[in-house]
């Protein structure tokens, strides 16, 4: 797979100035790599989740039902969040609002990582969702100042790329705590996310806000921006105003439904992969191994950053932007490998593996045809705002299956439970999607 990029990233610095737009591109690129970075760290933060249940269960003494609450907690404060910062985003700045929220989840997971119980545990989880939602959209908003409509697709793959890889790095940080060193749950909320503080540090000292802030032009083009009804957009359009904008547009709900069962099938398992293939030796760890069962679960994680980068390119190269058609195709797919899944034993590693790579590839993939939707829908100015919405709709969704699932769990005590839900999800989200045709 080829990446190229079209001239319409220079902006007009481009025809003025080869040497201006070829240093415009170094910085378009400097920004991206600031915002991967940092939200590659991210998932530090709220993605260890699953690896702490049995360890929860075993000093609390709650259920699986219990856990499935707290873990709705930190997604339905993410919703709020989302619909809040995201306009924050728009604001006030996506690096100033990112940056921020990677220092405050770093001090909100070490304050869950000092619960005495199911109640503190799921309000200093559910706080640390809300600092969580900080970074997703005010990232995009920042993405969408440098980055032209025809390049989103790809731009917004490689954003979600890296996200991917964040849940590679949690759940790989995660079992090392838990396996290799044989730490209790609560170094679960501890150790990783320092990274996450470094990398919060780190993107506000690279990133700057917009190309204007560096003298370069906006890339921009005109008849781009006067299609996504942004040509009425004032520099200082209030909040109100840009949430009736983005409210009014029907396919960006549609949209925001379509996310909300696929995010649904992500945690479902996120969340849950992790509890199926500890089983109950998860602490019999002895030193972790790649033979080890539950090492399984690193498959989910990777190839759901290999499913995120390639279906923002198929959603660019293949169908020419319109996004919808790479949606519909993956959750479909996520559906077919969600239910293999489901009648594969734990013991069979490499087909487990396999299987279960091609279950985040599909599930994962389309997050970056949804993100590079918000600004090709309501144009750049308005990205965070609309960014923020659909995130709302995303983890709303999220949360109401997670307790579901523990209870399924706790009800049958049959953790591949969680596959048959997930190919429920990931159906809805493709037949949902069918409907936005942009």
């Amino acid at each position: 797979m080829s990446i190229t990029f079209s001239p319409s990233g220079v902006g007009s610095v481009g025809v003025q100035n080869p040497e201006l737009a070829t240093s415009f591109r170094r910085a378009q690129w400097r920004m991206l790599f600031a915002a991967m970075f940092c939200y590659l760290f991210f998932y530090t933060g709220r993605q260890t989740f699953g690896f702490a249940i049995p360890g929860i269960q075993a000093e609390f003494g709650v259920t699986k039902e219990a856990l499935g609450w707290a873990s709705a907690a930190l997604l339905w404060c993410y919703a709020v969040g989302q619909a809040i910062n995201g306009n924050l985003g728009d604001k006030f700045g996506g690096r100033r609002v990112m940056s921020a929220g990677a220092i405050l989840s770093f001090i909100m997971n070490w304050a869950t990582s000092l619960s005495t119980g199911i109640v503190s545990l799921t309000v200093f989880w559910g706080i640390n969702g809300y600092f969580q939602s900080m970074g997703w959209a005010p990232g995009s908003r920042l993405l969408s100042n440098w980055w032209g409509r025809h390049e989103r697709g790809t731009v917004y793959g490689l954003y979600t790329f890296a996200a991917g890889l964040a849940s590679v790095l949690s759940f790989v940080t995660s079992l090392v705590v838990v396996g290799y060193f044989q730490l209790d749950w609560r170094w679960i909320f501890r150790i990783p996310v320092v990274l996450l503080l470094l990398g919060g540090i780190a993107f506000y000292l690279i990133a700057r806000e917009k190309p204007e802030d560096m003298g370069f032009a906006s890339p921009h083009d005109e008849a781009d921006d006067v299609a996504a009804s942004e040509a009425a957009v004032s520099a200082d359009e209030g909040s109100l105003a840009r949430y009736k904008a983005v409210l009014s547009n029907w396919r960006l709900l549609v949209a925001g439904v379509a996310i909300g069962f696929q995010n649904a099938a992500r945690y479902g398992l996120l969340v849950w992969v992790p509890v199926h293939f500890l089983g109950s030796n998860w602490a019999k760890a002895g030193a972790a191994s790649v033979i080890d069962p539950r090492w399984i679960s690193i498959a989910l994680p990777v190839g759901m950053a290999v499913g995120a980068f390639s279906n923002g390119w198929v959603s660019d190269k293949v169908f020419g932007s319109r996004r919808y058609l790479a949606i519909v195709l993956y959750m479909a797919l996520a559906a077919v490998t969600s239910l293999c899944m489901y009648a594969i034993p734990t013991s069979d590693v490499v087909l487990g593996m396999t299987v279960l790579f091609l279950c985040g590839f599909f599930t994962y993939g389309p997050q970056s045809s949804f993100w590079a939707l918000c600004p090709d829908l309501v144009g750049h100015k308005r990205a965070g705002t609309a960014t923020g919405v659909m995130n709302f709709f995303a983890y709303l969704f999220a949360g109401l299956g997670e307790p579901m699932i523990g209870h399924f769990m706790d009800k049958h005590n049959q953790t591949s439970l969680v596959f048959l839900v997930v190919a429920v999800c990931a159906t809805s989200s493709a037949v949902v999607a069918a409907f936005i045709r942009r």
